[in-house]
């Protein structure tokens, strides 16, 4: 029985011993004099890292369960020497906490810092190397320290990355008369290899990595390029801009500049400016209630970006009220129009006078866009995107109404499918498929024609007050190019459109005609309609050129009849059209007339034999009698009415065994 009590008093005494040396140690721990430590301090972390440290005037510690708070009076922390700037951190003044059971396993974590004064100089290169790596092997991203919460009371920043052709030079004031965003940074330099400018505001803490803390805010305003942004939120992750939640306004000369800032491929466009709200979880991105302009067309919807796979995948819903079709150019590699480029608010200037006469007189100018495809673009991501055009406006001489496409990009292949245009009252619909993954590209093209008005086609006959019946066609081509203009050079396949019975202007007939007395007649007499019975244009097309399959216009009054053919690689047009008349009549001078020129700029022209031959025999017979001369211009009229099945049946089906090829190609996609 006297064993147990012996016993408690000497765990008792035990006790007290290891309490009173517990109560001794944190004593002198409190009490240290730290800054006695300072030079082998110095020394330890210099030889640890390989290159200079030095806490020039003073170091303090305080201790706590979770780790300590250093305190540092003066602070040079020497770069690698290969890195441009000579120090890492240079400081009036430095605190921070620093986590103690990590470092057992070699694990640096600093939940906070705090600089007074401080100049930085990050930099990054291609093999891993960065200057922040706290171990002697700079590329060993293991010994990066992480960093939570980063105070900068005034003080400077250099980053450079040259293989990214990033190098920013960021200058930083504190005042805290600016309420919730206190610190007010300018940023200069280099980004993407283009020069940005940046300026703004954050809160006095910047949570450079997740710490449980609440989102800071920040604003920023900034020109790279073309291209400014700006925008007013929150962060909560600076490091990757985890937690973004900010509205933006972004404004440029072309989308597709965002892909080098960025990385996202989007197409080529007028200028714009989009507003909208911007927000970020882990790797995806999403603009949300996008509204703004490009070019002359308004433009809204939402859109995603998402990071988390090898391939990022933009996908989301865009619509425009009303698009100008001036904006489509940039799309298929045509620059901006005058009107679009300049547009102001939405509201452009009509065309100048000086344009316009530049476009007339130019017969050399290529119609057949050759902007060349980015194959670099069409393989940096996937996506899927549908927009929609309730009305399209400036229409010129394509009357669109209304459009929807549906974008999709596969590793490498871009489809436009469905793809379907309101065009004069009728619809232009189908699918077109592009193939970067070979070079040249395998582009393919089929798209169906339906019930087109024709006086909407061909505004001309249009302010003539007539009316036509409705076409139906189709193109059916494919081949291999980098561009629309190499594409359709090398093509092969099926064009057709095909129309029944409508009505058709007497008096544009007679000018097609060249008939002086129906002319004469009808100006003196007033304009009539003819029925058209039935018309075809049908041409096989065989590696780029166009050959007349079916090219036919029966009316009434007059059979047209065309051969020839388009060269598209060179746009030469080279047809030849012959008129048969139903009727009677004098000072007629039909004969073939032939088309030729450019797409740019056709010409057109009677073939001199035939007109010839009659001007020869209206001066024999003028010799004798004046009257006789109207004798060699009087047509008797031999044309028939043209079989419309037959013509019809001809227009639907290619004759050549490459263009039927061509044709089954492109509808398989």
């Amino acid at each position: 029985m006297r064993a147990p009590q012996l016993r408690l008093p000497i765990l008792l005494r035990i006790g007290a011993v290891l309490l009173g040396l517990l109560l001794t140690l944190l004593l002198v721990l409190v009490f240290f004099p730290w800054n006695m430590l300072r030079e082998p301090v110095n020394r330890y972390v210099s030889e640890r890292t390989g290159r200079k440290f030095e806490i020039t005037r003073r170091l303090d510690v305080d201790l706590g369960w979770r780790g300590a708070t250093i305190k540092l009076d003066g602070v040079e922390f020497a770069n690698p020497a290969w890195a441009r700037d000579p120090y890492l951190v240079k400081a009036e003044r430095a605190e921070f906490e620093l986590r103690l059971w990590p470092l057992l396993s070699r694990r640096v974590v600093i939940p906070r810092i705090a600089l007074v004064s401080p100049v930085l100089g990050l930099q990054m290169e291609e093999d891993g190397r960065r200057t922040w790596a706290l171990g002697k092997n700079t590329a060993d991203s293991g010994t990066a320290p992480v960093i939570g919460l980063l105070e900068v009371d005034n003080g400077s920043l250099d980053f450079l990355a040259g293989f990214r052709g990033v190098d920013l030079h960021a200058d930083f004031s504190f005042d805290s008369a600016q309420g919730d965003m206190p610190l007010t940074y300018r940023i200069k330099g280099r980004y993407q290899r283009q020069a940005l400018t940046a300026q703004g505001r954050t809160g006095n803490v910047l949570q450079i990595e997740s710490a449980g803390a609440p989102p800071f805010p920040i604003e920023i305003d900034a020109t790279a390029g073309r291209t400014r942004l700006k925008a007013q939120g929150t962060v909560a992750e600076l490091s990757t801009l985890d937690g973004v939640d900010a509205r933006f306004d972004l404004r440029g000369q072309n989308l597709g500049d965002l892909y080098p800032l960025l990385g996202i491929a989007l197409p080529q466009t007028s200028p714009y400016a989009l507003s909208g709200e911007l927000r970020k979880q882990a790797k995806q991105w999403n603009a949300i209630g996008i509204k703004g302009k490009l070019g002359l067309s308004d433009i809204g919807g939402d859109m995603r970006f998402d990071q988390s796979a090898k391939l990022p995948y933009l996908s989301g819903q865009l619509r425009s009220s009303v698009m100008d079709m001036d904006d489509l150019g940039p799309l298929i590699g045509l620059p901006p129009t005058e009107r679009s480029a300049n547009a102001v608010d939405g509201v452009a200037p009509p065309p100048t006078i000086t344009e316009v006469k530049r476009a007339r007189r130019d017969p050399g100018r290529k119609v057949l866009p050759t902007a060349t495809l980015d194959f670099e673009r069409l393989r940096a991501m996937n996506a899927d995107v549908k927009y929609t055009a309730d009305r399209i406006r400036n229409v010129r001489e394509l009357p669109l109404d209304q459009g929807a496409v549906q974008v999709k990009l596969k590793d490498g292949v871009l489809t436009l499918d469905p793809l379907k245009l309101g065009v004069a009252g009728g619809s232009l619909a189908g699918a077109i498929r592009i193939d970067g993954t070979r070079n040249p590209a395998d582009i393919r093209a089929a798209l169906d024609v339906r019930a087109m008005q024709l006086n909407r086609l061909i505004p001309k006959v249009e302010t003539m007050r007539t009316s036509f019946g409705k076409l139906d066609g189709r193109v059916n081509l494919a081949g291999q190019g980098n561009s629309v203009a190499s594409w359709m050079g090398s093509a092969s396949g099926d064009v057709a459109a095909l129309t029944g019975r409508g009505q058709f202007s007497n008096l544009l007939l007679e000018f097609m005609g060249l008939d002086g007395g129906e002319i004469i007649k009808f100006l003196l007499g007033g304009d009539r309609n003819v029925t058209l019975r039935c018309a075809a244009l049908a041409f096989d097309v065989d590696k780029g050129t166009m050959h007349s399959r079916s090219v036919m216009m029966d009316t009434e009054d007059t059979v047209f009849n065309a051969t020839g053919q388009a060269d598209l690689s060179k746009e030469t047009l080279d047809f030849v059209v012959r008129a048969q008349p139903k009727d009677m009549s004098i000072l007629s001078l039909r004969t073939p007339l032939h088309i030729g020129g450019t797409l740019g700029s056709p010409s057109a022209g009677v073939e001199a034999g035939p007109l010839a031959t009659r001007g020869a025999l209206a001066v024999v017979l003028g010799a004798i009698n004046p009257l006789l001369a109207l004798a060699a211009t009087v047509e008797t009229g031999p044309g028939t009415d043209a079989d419309c099945q037959e013509v019809m049946a001809t227009a639907k089906r290619p004759a050549s065994r490459e263009a039927a090829s061509g044709a089954a190609k492109a509808k398989k996609q």
